[in-house]
């Protein structure tokens, strides 16, 4: 059984569902630990002052918000304390929007929420309204003394699974509005976009056409962690690994109509070998 995050109730206007959060996603890039090389020992750090290289200990520590470079502000921890949202074990659904509307931009973490066995009904039923009104919830939450955002979208079980499994309820996290960066292509120096042809677009058009198809997730694989884990096979087991040479980087384009071709001529070999 998965580990309960977070245990609360979702309201939804005057019905109130007790729910459970679950983590939906987890981190498998691979990690390197730090070694002495002549006997494999970690590497530990040891928290010193930059001013003097002398070290700290945990009770000359404390808290600094940076206001200006170099310059900061010092709370002490029951100041911090004060500041923390109030905790709440209560997820607002404030509004339903349809998900178009929202930027993908604005997604962070996510996670399953579950109903517990009171709450069953009134969780099947707030996922059905949700499928028939094209609709996800936007709510807020409290979680680790922080405040999020948060989108809240049905989840239907893949086709694979059983005919009876029932959808599920997903919390996705979103960064604040004023977390997101501008950005336009002045900044990197581009203040003119050329209007590409009519027959360039064509042709880029019948090269997405190409490249079509459906998502499928068991397509898809972590590369690198198989290269990685597969190195580390052969490392236990005594063997050597072949350094490969370093690629060669992809020249420049320079007839965009005949990149294009090349591609979509590229792509058709392609299927048909598959």
């Amino acid at each position: 059984m998965p580990r309960t995050l977070w245990k609360g109730t979702l309201s939804f206007g005057l019905v109130t569902i007790p729910v459970g959060l679950y983590t939906a996603t987890e981190n498998k890039s691979p990690s390197f630990n730090q070694l002495r090389r002549s006997d494999s020992s970690r590497i530990g750090y040891k928290r010193v002052a930059k001013a003097d290289d002398e070290p700290v200990g945990n009770d000359e520590i404390v808290k600094g918000f940076e206001y200006e470079r170099d310059r900061y502000v010092v709370f002490e921890p029951e100041e911090i304390e004060s500041l923390r949202p109030k905790s709440s074990r209560v997820i607002d659904i404030e509004t339903f929007v349809p998900l178009a509307e929202i930027d993908p931009i604005y997604f962070d973490k996510a996670y399953y929420l579950g109903p517990e066995e009171t709450g069953a009904k009134a969780y099947a039923l707030l996922t059905t309204a949700m499928a028939q009104s094209g609709s996800v919830a936007l709510c807020r939450v409290t979680m680790r003394d922080k405040e999020h955002l948060a989108v809240l979208r049905r989840v239907d079980p893949p086709a694979t699974d059983e005919d009876d499994a029932a959808p599920v309820l997903v919390l996705n996290t979103m960064h604040w509005p004023d977390e997101i960066r501008e950005f336009s292509l002045s900044d990197v120096g581009i203040d003119e976009v050329p209007e590409p042809r009519e027959a360039e677009v064509d042709m880029a058009m019948t090269l997405i056409e190409s490249y079509s198809g459906t998502f499928d997730p068991d397509a898809y694989t972590d590369t690198y962690r198989q290269k990685v884990l597969d190195a580390v096979q052969a490392k236990v087991e005594g063997e050597e690994i072949a350094v490969a040479e370093g690629e060669e980087e992809p020249s420049s384009v320079v007839d965009l109509m005949e990149a294009l071709k090349a591609s979509v001529e590229r792509s058709k070999g392609q299927q048909k070998a598959s």
